[in-house]
């Protein structure tokens, strides 16, 4: 079995463990799992043992209660009554967002809180630690140093403590993987990474790429294929969900916007001028976000050429579904003790992949890299 702890049981984690048990009982089909059948574990050999949030609301209740509250009049997975959210790790990462929140760092302490999640887990046996908190202002911290001195001064972001959790977890009971979906550096971090190998972990990330960013990065691959110049990129997201709300402030949208316009210069090798970002909340979006984008190239002869996308899209699925791919890639990346970071799994799942030094590539790219790491001819 992959045993599996989530950090951040929000909109995204809650369709994941919904929709992981339903594919379990062959209630779903498994669209949007991209490689629903090239990978050799199967969706039965997956299990949850473990939630964590810092919301008050959540605190307590069964992800059972949970998804009931967000799925409404829907069939919830009997199975997610035996999991309770338990109270992670707050530092700050809701703060300015209307909820009530607490943090297990806030009566204990930040090197007690950590050891006790710890401990937790030594009984649990989890291989594999998904990270889905709501996006927070975090930075690179370079090297192992600077990590356990951020940790003394209690500067880490709740990220980078759950990571930093892992890593100790890791090195005093089993191997394991730590699937970053949100833009707080941790694959792109080389002082993480660092203590990955040394602590013989796994890094999946940085930011799950699901709807607009990835049509993007196979779109300027099209173009620069064919020799198009490209002069302007525009592309925005309204939603109406949680994360949409963070990303309302400026110190939080900014991680967004990183992970999203790294892929232009990386793809086209030069730069243009861009718009890449998540540019308001609206509530009665809810989860289904609006997505638009134009860019405009010099084709043939001089002249201008414009594409135009519009889209709607349900943002926290698409997730989820990568989610259930990266969680069987894990196992193979454990068996196969790659430590540290992971190019070619990074590189296709993710807004910006990790190691830092790495460069974004077209997914369709990326696609081949990752059969090719799996030895599956595509």
């Amino acid at each position: 079995m992959v045993r599996i702890i989530i950090f951040g049981q929000g909109l995204v984690a809650t369709h994941f463990a919904v929709g992981l048990e339903k594919l379990k009982n062959g209630e779903i089909p498994d669209y949007g799992v991209p490689l629903s059948d090239k990978i050799p574990v199967k969706y039965d050999e997956l299990e949850i043992v473990g939630s964590y949030d810092v919301d008050t609301k959540k605190i307590g209740k069964t992800l059972y209660d949970i998804a009931k509250e967000v799925f409404e009049n829907s069939n919830i997975p009997s199975q997610l009554k035996d999991i309770v959210v338990k109270k992670g790790i707050h530092l700050g990462s809701m703060k300015g967002l209307p909820f009530k929140v607490e943090g297990l760092e806030e009566e204990k302490g930040l090197l007690n809180a950590i050891n006790e999640l710890v401990n937790e887990w030594k009984a649990l046996k989890p291989d594999v630690f998904i990270n889905v908190i709501t996006t927070e202002p975090a930075n690179e911290l370079y090297i192992i140093e600077n990590i356990e001195k951020a940790l003394m001064n209690k500067k880490l972001s709740a990220s980078q403590a759950y990571a930093y959790a892992v890593a100790k977890y890791s090195r005093e009971t089993k191997s394991s993987v730590f699937i970053n979906a949100i833009p707080t550096p941790i694959a792109n971090d080389p002082g993480f990474v660092e203590l990955y190998k040394e602590s013989k972990a796994i890094i999946f990330g940085d930011d799950g790429a699901t709807g607009a960013t990835p049509l993007t990065a196979d779109l300027l691959e099209h173009l620069r294929e064919r020799n198009r110049r490209v002069l302007e990129i525009a592309q925005f997201n309204i939603g109406g969900n949680t994360d949409f709300l963070a990303l309302d402030m400026p110190e939080r949208n900014i991680m967004k916007k990183k992970t999203k316009s790294s892929i232009v210069e990386d793809i086209l090798e030069y730069n243009v001028p861009n718009y890449i970002k998540p540019t308001g909340y609206l509530p009665p979006l809810g989860d289904k976000k609006f997505v638009a984008m134009i860019i405009e190239y010099i084709s043939f002869n001089n002249f201008k050429d414009e594409l135009y996308v519009v889209a709607r899209i349900n943002d926290s699925p698409a997730l989820a579904g990568l989610l259930v791919d990266l969680v069987r890639l894990a196992k193979i990346a454990l068996d196969k003790k790659e430590y540290g970071t992971i190019y070619p799994i990074n590189a296709f799942y993710m807004k910006n992949p990790g190691p830092k030094e790495a460069k974004s590539i077209a997914k369709t790219k990326a696609y081949d890299k990752l059969l090719e790491w799996l030895g599956i001819k595509g």
